[in-house]
């Protein structure tokens, strides 16, 4: 027998009863988490799933019957894919300028701000998930109503100045939700930035290449994975969300995801608002499969496979 065969023999007698250990340990880490995940999520989408084809909701001794009715009424009206294109227009426009704004933000905060001052402002960039949503939405009403704040301060240096308010407008839903998730892009890139060994910038600045070029070849690259992340995180419970366009935009804020609420809350129609919600669901996941493929090779080669 060699001196290497006694461990090897070792190992594998002991292995089973490691590994066994070892599976419950990890069963009893994971399990929760999952059991959790399947009471508040897939229980509650399967009830949705079933009551979106069905004719009315089976409550109060209703009886309900299978159909597709729901699910024919979406391409059957235009005004249900009307306002689909305009809720996915408000979720591309919101991730782009969350990505204008938070992408440089996140990029600051890791290569040029020192220790106490990042933290400071860590500190600003939160604070709006310390205060309830409503509050911060009713709060930009009176920053973006005629005469509100921004007009009071542009008519103290001004005072013939025209009238900027904007609320009531497609604009001041961008404003709201912007508000609302940009943390999300500037904490996710942050932490992508973070990851990145500053010693392989120092080598292309070495090498000879411009500041620019490094962002470019080097830091961009790298970072992708956690942009991508921020802009799921963004764009898709952007373009199912009701409270801000309503609040926000007045007239101009129906979107598919305000008249889902309808149906659930105001209308009584769970079925509808159920099949709409499906679609909208089918929707964003045809969207991220199309950009799987066009994503796919800057993720592979940011992770170094």
């Amino acid at each position: 027998m060699t001196i290497g065969a006694v461990p090897a023999a070792h190992r594998q007698a002991g292995a089973p009863a490691v590994g066994g250990r070892g599976g419950w340990a990890v069963a009893g880490l994971i399990g929760p988490a999952y059991l959790w995940l399947l009471l508040t999520i897939f229980l509650p989408l399967s009830a949705m799933l079933l009551f979106s084809f069905l004719t009315v909701a089976p409550f109060g001794g209703r009886e309900a019957e299978f159909t597709l009715k729901h699910y024919a009424a979406f391409f059957q009206k235009e005004f249900y894919r009307t306002l689909t294109w305009r809720s996915l227009r408000l979720g591309f426009d919101v991730t782009f300028w969350c990505v204008v704004v938070g992408y440089p933000t996140a990029l600051a905060l890791a290569r040029h701000v020192p220790g106490r001052w990042r933290e400071a402002l860590f500190l600003l960039i939160v604070l709006p998930f310390w205060s309830n949503a409503l509050v911060r939405i009713f709060s930009w009403t009176m920053v973006l109503r005629g005469g509100g704040l921004i007009d009071q301060t542009v008519q103290a240096v001004w005072p013939e100045a025209p009238s900027l308010g904007i609320l009531f407008t497609y604009p001041a839903i961008v404003v709201g939700l912007v508000h609302s998730f940009l943390p999300y892009m500037i904490l996710t890139c942050y932490l992508s930035l973070q990851a990145i060994e500053p010693s392989l910038e120092e080598a292309a600045l070495s090498l000879g290449a411009s500041p620019l070029t490094t962002f470019r070849r080097v830091t961009l690259p790298l970072s992708l994975p956690g942009l991508l992340v921020g802009v799921v995180l963004i764009f898709v419970p952007v373009i199912g969300s009701f409270m801000e366009p309503r609040i926000l935009g007045g007239p101009e804020g129906i979107m598919l995801g305000t008249v889902i609420e309808d149906q659930f809350t105001v209308v009584f129609n769970w079925p509808l608002g159920a099949a709409l919600s499906y679609i909208l669901l089918a929707i964003v996941l045809l969207l991220i499969a199309l950009a799987a493929p066009i994503l796919g090779r800057p993720l592979a080669a940011a992770s170094g496979r």
